[in-house]
């Protein structure tokens, strides 16, 4: 009789690699496996839990005694197992490089994966039939010589990529450029999460690669206004910025309001932030609720 092995998504809403490392790992053993049902619960063999946020950990209370749990809002310091570890599931979805040479103190990158090293490249990742991949790397740039290589090999294979954790704008220079607008690529995003003037960076990106998404972390260490102020200064230049809000101030109603803002592109682009608060809230008494601001 085969193996059964259930696994259990708790929260992320990319594909989870540390999963579908498992799930390969026990494909080719011969194991049937299963996602997230519950009418396996029981009849399973082993169970893998894995939560991404530290928010949902209480969500992994139920499995505590009848799985394996992990992923960094469970435990940053549990890994797998290496004959698991060395899977490469390639799923055009995953990282040529882990750790970071920055130490964000929001982030557990650093703690979990420490200094930037190489893991792989696109062959990792790439399924040789696709021609879109998605490289997660948190901070590529911080190997320039492995990022030229990277670029080399999309180049060849004439792949579209995405770099979709964020580029670091303070790395960009001229080399960098060159590299950037030699490949096929979905939006470029940057990122804008400490209190830092780069606004010339942004000013630089700008007239290179025109528009771009920023990713504005909001809500840790700089103050509504602040963020605010972000948004409106990568508006005049041309960018477009992307809100996402601490867990301190997720449920936060001007939070909320800031990200509903500025996350609708035509929104954003037709209308002030005072605007759409006096409209936002129109529309809420309208319906009976309560205002946001």
């Amino acid at each position: 009789m085969k193996e059964k092995i259930l696994l259990i998504n708790i929260d992320s809403k990319i594909p989870n690699l540390a999963l579908k490392k498992i799930e390969k790992y026990y494909l080719t053993c011969g194991a049937e496996v299963f996602w997230n049902s519950y009418l396996h619960r029981d009849i399973a063999d082993r169970i893998y839990v894995s939560c991404i946020f530290t928010k949902n950990k209480w969500k992994c209370e139920e499995w505590k005694g009848i799985a394996e749990i992990g992923g960094t809002g469970y435990d940053i310091k549990k890994t797998l197992p290496d004959k698991i570890e060395q899977v490469k599931p390639r799923i055009n979805w995953g990282f040529t490089t882990r750790g970071c040479i920055r130490k964000c103190p929001f982030c557990f990158v650093p703690e979990k994966e420490g200094m930037i090293h190489s893991v792989g490249d696109i062959y990792d990742i790439w399924d040789g039939k696709s021609k879109d991949i998605t490289i997660m790397d948190n901070n590529i740039l911080g190997l320039p010589d492995h990022f030229k290589k990277i670029c080399k090999q999309l180049r060849k294979e004439k792949l579209r990529v995405n770099f979709n954790q964020g580029l670091d704008v303070r790395l960009v220079n001229d080399d960098i450029i060159k590299e950037l607008k030699s490949i096929r690529h979905t939006q470029y995003y940057f990122a804008w999460d400490d209190d830092s003037d780069l606004l010339e960076k942004f000013e630089y990106i700008y007239k290179h690669l025109n528009q771009c998404s920023v990713f504005i972390l909001v809500g840790f260490n700089t103050s509504f206004d602040d963020d605010l102020k972000k948004c409106n200064e990568l508006k005049k230049i041309g960018h477009r910025p992307y809100i996402m809000r601490f867990e301190t101030v997720y449920s936060d109603p001007k939070y909320i309001q800031l990200a509903r803002w500025a996350n609708q592109r035509h929104i954003f682009s037709k209308m002030n932030f005072c605007e759409f608060a006096k409209t936002d809230q129109g529309k809420k008494k309208n319906m009976g609720q309560l205002e946001f601001m």
